[in-house]
């Protein structure tokens, strides 16, 4: 069924049955529109109505914040617009959430709409890779940055670095996963799927898929 051209973010929420305190909605509001202001000067997302922003951005950055203990130093790997850095910021204000973005003027942009969202989140223009020669993180968080295997080839010499890599994915999980097992990835990496969720709208599932240091033997 078409959406009324006069949808929000309430309605949205409303149409899935999520219930969230009202100066969360009217941050998730603004960072939305300032997206979407933004992405007309700059490819940022392809979620660019409520309900994709609720089904879609905003469901996978709930079911992060859900798996994120409470304090914890979180990096998000090529936050591009900021999903789902920003609204990790916005739904948990007890994260200390970094912002990261080798494309420079992506990171400019999502460095400009933290500012004027009045978030305390840096933002570095730079890959996850080089800031984990300087900087520690409890978590790494990603998500539609590149399969699996990519993910692991570009940590597999940090995973001591920090804690775990929590990482959005859809129904191909399975074949990323493979695919990194062939290359021999995962040898030192202990992976298992910490939560799957229904895509609303979809007969299809998400996962998160958590990596960590493999410090005992197997999975």
């Amino acid at each position: 069924m078409p959406l009324p051209e006069n949808d929000s973010l309430n309605a949205a929420l409303q149409r899935h049955d999520l219930d969230l305190p009202a100066a969360q909605v009217e941050q998730l509001g603004r960072y939305g529109r300032l997206l979407w202001d933004w992405n007309q000067r700059l490819n940022l997302t392809r979620h660019t109505d409520w309900e994709r922003f609720v089904t879609r951005d905003l469901v996978d950055s709930m079911q992060l914040s859900a798996l994120l203990r409470p304090g914890s130093e979180v990096l998000d790997v090529g936050t591009g617009g900021g999903v789902p850095g920003v609204m990790l910021a916005i739904l948990r204000d007890d994260l200390e959430i970094s912002l990261c973005e080798s494309v420079g003027k992506k990171a400019r942009a999502v460095d400009a709409i933290v500012g004027e969202l009045g978030l305390n989140v840096p933002v570095h223009a730079d890959r996850a890779e080089r800031l984990l020669e300087d900087l520690r993180f409890d978590v790494l968080v990603t998500r539609a940055v590149g399969p699996l295997w990519k993910l692991c080839k570009w940590f597999q010499d940090h995973w001591e670095d920090f804690d775990c890599l929590l990482a959005v994915k859809g129904p191909g999980w399975v074949a990323e996963r493979a695919a990194a097992r062939e290359r021999g990835l995962l040898k030192p990496v202990h992976l298992r799927c910490a939560v799957q969720y229904a895509m609303p709208g979809t007969d299809s599932h998400s996962v998160i898929l958590r990596l960590e240091a493999r410090r005992t033997g197997g999975t």
